[in-house]
């Protein structure tokens, strides 16, 4: 019998390691974020969990026996889906274990935005005591998610704390528990001018791209404040940073960007009705655990007794 062989590169804790070898104890496994641990055995892996770029051109050569990747990502935008598709290879995210640290993040940079929190910090450092002409209150305010998936559901949850009348844009358009009024993505433009707060937390696909324009921008309340942790590519950036300087909107909440690292030059930096963060909304002290308990090792379990993996499976159709 011919050994399977999973490659993790993640540096897994000694108890995650313990939970996958006990599910595939004949199977061979490789763990470590290095590339020297597992680079060369790429070519040779039934199962990888945790795409690098630099596997690229490895996993579509037609030489390989991969049948499974899981990502460590809850987006899947950076991948070769089109060759990964045509290899008929299993494809399933990390979409889910971001909805609580995700959700703390949206609501850092709104109270932050809306109680001038970031204004005061700045203060602080200059040893400035100043008003800041602050007075806004989050209370029942409407908001507007764009992407009621698992991070959406919780936003949706805890406006409801808030007292917020909560909209929300999905695909399919069927309502959810916390949402009070459902819109398709076709319906964006009419959700727009009711909210005082927009809150992008969509996948990248080839429908998302430049979701949201000038046009867009110019529908929302001068008052409004704009938070993107989905992807930066989902907004043109030119035009967002128009209406920040513009003052069609009043500020902006932002984790992704067209361009990452941001670029010392762009203009976010220097804007004060923004706020940036590098790209770490969803970082938490239990990612790790999260996606191999709930999702890696559910399918694991499934894909060894040779039935269809159920979690987070990607629809290469959709891009997600």
């Amino acid at each position: 019998m011919v050994n399977k062989k999973l490659v993790i590169t993640q540096n897994l804790s000694e108890t995650l390691s313990k939970q996958i070898s006990n599910v595939i104890p004949d199977w061979e496994l490789i763990i470590g974020r290095d590339k020297e641990i597992w680079h060369q055995h790429i070519l040779d892996a039934d199962v990888i969990a945790g795409w690098k770029k630099d596997m690229k051109d490895l996993i579509t050569e037609s030489s390989n026996k991969l049948q499974w990747i899981q990502t460590w990502s809850a987006g899947v935008n950076s991948l070769p889906l089109r060759q990964l598709e045509e290899k008929k290879i299993q494809l399933t995210s990390a979409n889910g274990v971001h909805s609580y640290p995700i959700s703390e993040t949206i609501y850092a940079l709104m109270l932050a935005l809306t109680r001038k929190i970031h204004t005061y910090v700045k203060n602080q450092q200059s040893k400035t005591w100043h008003h800041s002409n602050m007075k806004l209150e989050m209370h029942e305010k409407t908001i507007g998610i764009i992407g009621v998936g698992a991070i959406g559901k919780e936003t949706a949850k805890i406006a409801k704390a808030f007292g917020m009348h909560v909209l929300g844009v999905r695909h399919s358009g069927h309502p959810t528990e916390y949402v009070d009024e459902m819109y398709t993505p076709d319906q964006l433009d009419q959700l727009l001018p009711k909210c005082d707060y927009v809150v992008v937390t969509l996948p990248l696909t080839n429908e998302t791209k430049h979701m949201i324009t000038s046009k867009q921008f110019s529908l929302m309340k001068p008052s409004s404040y704009f938070i993107n942790i989905g992807r930066g590519e989902i907004v043109i950036e030119s035009d967002l940073i128009n209406a920040l300087k513009t003052h069609q909107i009043a500020g902006a909440g932002l984790d992704v960007f067209t361009t990452e690292p941001l670029p010392k030059d762009n203009p976010l930096w220097e804007m004060d009705n923004v706020i940036v963060t590098p790209h770490t909304s969803g970082s938490t002290e239990f990612y790790d655990k999260r996606v191999v308990e709930e999702i890696f090792i559910p399918n694991l379990k499934q894909y060894i007794e040779g039935q269809p993996l159920s979690i987070n499976v990607v629809d290469y159709k959709k891009g997600y």
